[in-house]
Order: C-alpha cells, then structure tokens, then sequence
C-alpha cells in the first residue's frame, strides 16, 4: 500500500501535489515530435527536485528494479533530454511482471520497447479528459477512474474481524481530560454556557454515582473478609466467647450419667448459662476439681462467665438430684419421688405396684412367693437427676437401670451358687440385710459371715435362724430398737427371721456397693453373734452363746 492510495502496483506521485512538481501541469500529454521513454506512456514519476534527490528510494527494491528493467536507467532529469536512452540498459526479462501504468486502473500491456504512438509527430495522444477514449470503467464491477491526489475520495476501510470485546468508551475524567473542578472544590470554568454545563455536570454526577457504588463495594468486601478473618483468628487464637459475672434468674438443668467436658458445656449452652462449650471446657481444665462434676440435675443461672459455672456445680447447693441413700426401703423412696415431682403422697407406689413388671427387672427377680414389694432391692442407692415435670415411671426405671448395671458388674449371678446360696435373688437379699445391720465396712463383712454362719445346716447356735430385728422391722413398717421378745416370738411373718428360718422371702431394703462387696466376700472368723451395744452406731460380735450374753448385758446397762 502507498502513501496516497492502494493497488496492486506502485501509484505515482500526481503533479498536482502541493508539495512536489510544477503546479500548471494539467495532466496533459506530451508536446507533439517527441517520444518520451521510446514511444512509452508519459513516465509518470517525473524526478524531483533538488530537494529529494532520489524518490524512488520511497518505494521498495523490488519495484525500483522493474521500472528499471522495462525502461532501463533514466539520464540526468535536469536535461530533460526525454529521447535519449540509456545506452546500458538492461535487457528485458521476459518473466517480470510488467509495469501496470497506472494509479489503480487494473493491468494495462507495455508498449513495445522504441515504438512511438500513433499519430507521429503532429498528432496528440489521447489524453484522460479524451472524449473518444473509450470508458473502462463504466461497468458496476470496474475500479473507479483514478483520480489527482487532491481530488481523490477517501475509500472504504478494510473489513475487520468482529470484535466480542466491544471498547467501552473511556468517561472518567482521568482518562478524557475533563477534571471538573479542582481539587480545591472551585470550578475554574465560566458560568456560562448552561447547556454545555449542565450536560458536563450531570456527567461528573454519573461518574460519582458510580465512584459512591465501587467504594460500597469495595467496603463491604473488604468488611466481609476482615470479619471472616477475625473469626478464623478468633477459632484458632483468641479466647473463646464468655459471659461475664455469676448471672441471673434460675435455670434446671439435668447433667446425664457419663457426661463430661464437651456434652456438659453443650447442654449449658443450650440451656443459657454459658456463650460457648469451649470457655465451658477451659474453666473446668483449669480448676483443679473440674473433673469431679457428676450428673444429676443443677439448678444454675442464666447467662454465668463459665469459671462461676464450674464453681456452682461443684457446690452442693446447686445439686437438686433425688438422693437414694444405701439400705433405703422403697416405701421411702416413693415418698422422695412424690415429694419430689410433687405428687399426690402414694402416687409412686401405686404405679409401682400396678407396673412392676414393666419397669425392667431382669427374669431372676421375678415369680417370687410372699415377696412383698418385687421392686425391693433394685431402687438402687445413687443420685438421680429428677426435673420437675418428669413422670413417676421414667425415674423408676432410671432406677431399676441402675441396678441392673451394679449387678451385673458385681457378678450377682455368677458367684451365687458359689457362696452356697439358691440364686443372685438369695444373694440380693443377703446384702440387704447386711446393709440395714451394719455400720461400716469392716461390719459390713462380719454381718455378712454371721449371715453364712446361720444359714448353714450344721448351725446348732440358732439353728438357722437368723434372728434379725431389721427385717421384724421392715415387715411392721417401722424402725424400732427395742422390741419385746412375746411381740417378736409370737409373728409368723415370712419376713420375721426369729420365728421363720433362712432368708426372707426377698430384700428388705436397697443395698449399696459396700454391702454388696461384703456379700460376695464375707469374713472367715467364726463370727455367730453381734449386738450393737450403744444402740446406735457401734456394734460388737461374738463367736458363741456365752459371749453374746455378755454383749447384750452391755447394752442393757447403756
């Protein structure tokens, strides 16, 4: 492509261009009698001036060679001797695309080298202005004639690929060099010109719309991050959330058998007393009794720093849990129950008795005869969490539950027959009685050799009676020391131990581990007797007749 137009060859520069040739040039042809460039169309790059010495250097090698070959080296253009030729011209290459003499008019054939044009000397070539030329460019497909460089239209641009990205146009005043007013705020402008300046001023409006937009955005992300930042700081790094002071107000909780650490914190948490388990948990590593907090139900406030928690709970003040203690009767425990769920007194014992069956004992505690209460012995001794509202039936299940788990650890029903008993329900109910008669543990063990003793078929002391004022007791409903020995002889009860012999008929109260453990592993002493001879917590034991009477004048004179 050229400087002033495009086609397939080199286009010339016209005359008539401001800058180059002689102005009164007309685009004529040349003078008649003379033959310029052999009998060749009128060159059309006449040479230049002084001022550009060599113009064909404007153009690339490959078209200077070709205007060389087809016309060889011109003379000195300021002779301005046309005829002559150069005497080295070159020879013509056949296979050289000829020269197409023209601006943009399509391929037009040489003139054979020396030859003059038509006409001779007194005759004019055709010109471009020649009515009798013929038109080659009167056909819809053709090229349009070429014209002078100052006249020329400008042509259609050449066909560009679609572009997707479509090029936003720049109306920040940054890049359009309207800054609007100063940085001081004051329009340097005149206040003229209200249509230009009201359309300039609704613009900078737009562009601090748009500016107000980007930076809510901006903020709001970077907000949004920092937040989540923090937290992630916060969960790695920072103590965990926390209340702060003793709280307020009343809450119950009820803390599960095994709980610890992360559960308890959890139903705290739910519950109101503490923001967080992790400060819950931290508080309870740190003080030294933390791990001590049992289950049972709490009665705490709402909203506590997790330091006060750990310490209410570690208060018995905060504990409101059914306490079951150990030789407990049943008829006892129904009466916690109800007091406790506040009930009408004999509601649980009702529903025990109604659904004994149904609360869990296991099969070898069942179908027993003259048994007064199945339930008696499985009440197990142990804190439990009672809520207000709770049903009779869920807390003597929750009960039995234990006690079916202390046996079965205990091995009730393994070690029976061991020891010489029928079955665990005869080891049951020789731990009740241990339970009721002894004080301590070292008792506990001695009752429970005394108990062995009596039963066995060699027994001539008592012959196996076993002469126990608990269970006379237990069958009257009453807790009596002295006792007169008409009232006790003349009792056919089943459960009276001085006139029936062997066990009672079943448990006479709720045994705890210790008297459990001294069941299933009794002294080898000998001891027969024992008397509690302060009447109250110390009790003595003999291994005959005669000592026992010594024992017993020891408590007559107490």
């Amino acid at each position: 492509m050229t400087e002033y137009g495009r086609g397939p060859g080199s286009e010339p520069w016209h005359p008539e261009d401001p800058l180059y040739g002689d102005q009164g040039w007309g685009g004529q042809a040349a003078a008649a009698g003379h033959a310029p460039y052999g009998g060749q169309p009128q060159q059309q790059y006449p040479q230049p001036q002084q001022q550009y010495p060599q113009p064909q250097q404007q153009y690339p090698e490959a078209q200077q060679d070709a205007y060389q070959q087809q016309y060889g080296t011109q003379p000195d253009a300021y002779q301005h001797q046309y005829g002559t030729q150069d005497p080295y011209r070159q020879a013509h290459d056949p296979y050289q695309q000829p020269y197409d003499g023209g601006w943009d008019t399509g391929q037009q054939t040489a003139m054979p080298y020396g030859a003059d044009q038509a006409g001779g000397h007194g005759g004019h070539p055709a010109g471009y202005g020649s009515a009798h030329e013929a038109d080659y460019y009167g056909t819809s497909e053709a090229y349009p004639p070429p014209q002078p460089p100052g006249r020329r239209q400008p042509g259609p641009e050449p066909a560009t690929d679609w572009d997707n990205e479509v090029a936003q146009e720049e109306t920040h005043p940054f890049f359009t060099g309207d800054d609007g007013r100063g940085d001081d705020g004051y329009d340097e402008e005149p206040r003229g010109g209200g249509r230009d300046r009201r359309g300039k001023g609704k613009k900078k409006s737009r562009n601090g719309l748009a500016c107000l937009v980007v930076a809510a955005v901006l903020v709001g992300g970077l907000g949004g991050v920092g937040y989540v930042g923090y937290q992630l700081w916060q969960d790695q790094f920072g103590a965990p959330e926390d209340y702060a002071g003793d709280g307020s107000g009343s809450v119950q909780v009820e803390i599960p058998r095994g709980a610890a650490g992360y559960e308890i914190g959890n139903i705290l948490k739910e519950a109101g007393v503490v923001k967080s388990v992790d400060a819950f948990v931290s508080a309870q590593e740190k003080n030294p009794k933390g791990n001590t907090i049992q289950d049972g139900v709490y009665v705490l406030k709402k909203e506590m720093s997790a330091a006060s928690a750990v310490e209410l709970m570690l208060s018995p003040a905060s504990r409101n849990n059914l306490i079951i203690a150990e030789g407990r009767r049943n008829v006892q425990v129904y009466a916690d129950i109800d007091k406790r769920l506040e009930l009408k007194p004999g509601t649980t014992q009702d529903i025990a008795e109604k659904e004994a069956g149904n609360l869990g004992l296991p099969d070898w505690a069942r179908n027993h005869p003259d048994v007064k209460d199945p339930l008696e012995g499985f009440l197990f001794p142990a804190s439990y969490p009672v809520a207000k509202g709770a049903k009779p039936e869920a807390v003597l299940k929750k009960m039995v539950a234990r006690a079916n788990q202390e046996y079965e650890k205990a091995g009730l029903e393994a070690k029976a027959k061991g020891l010489g008993l029928k079955n665990p329900w005869e080891l049951l109910t020789l731990a009740s009685l241990v339970q009721v008669e002894g004080k301590t543990h070292d008792d506990f063990r001695k009752m429970s050799e005394v108990v062995y003793n009596r039963l066995k078929p060699t027994n001539t002391e008592t012959n196996q009676l076993l002469q126990f004022d608990s269970a006379f007791n237990y069958l009257k409903g009453q807790s009596k020391i002295d006792i007169s020995e008409d009232e006790i002889n003349s009792n056919q009860d089943p459960y009276n131990t001085y006139t029936q012999k062997g066990l009672t008929p079943g448990p006479i109260s709720n045994p705890g581990n210790e008297a459990i453990a001294a069941a299933l592993n009794p002294t080898s002493d000998g001891w027969m007797y024992f008397v509690a001879t302060d009447g109250m917590s110390k009790t003595e034991f003999a291994k005959t007749h005669d000592d026992f009477l010594k024992l017993k004048d020891k408590f007559n004179d107490s």
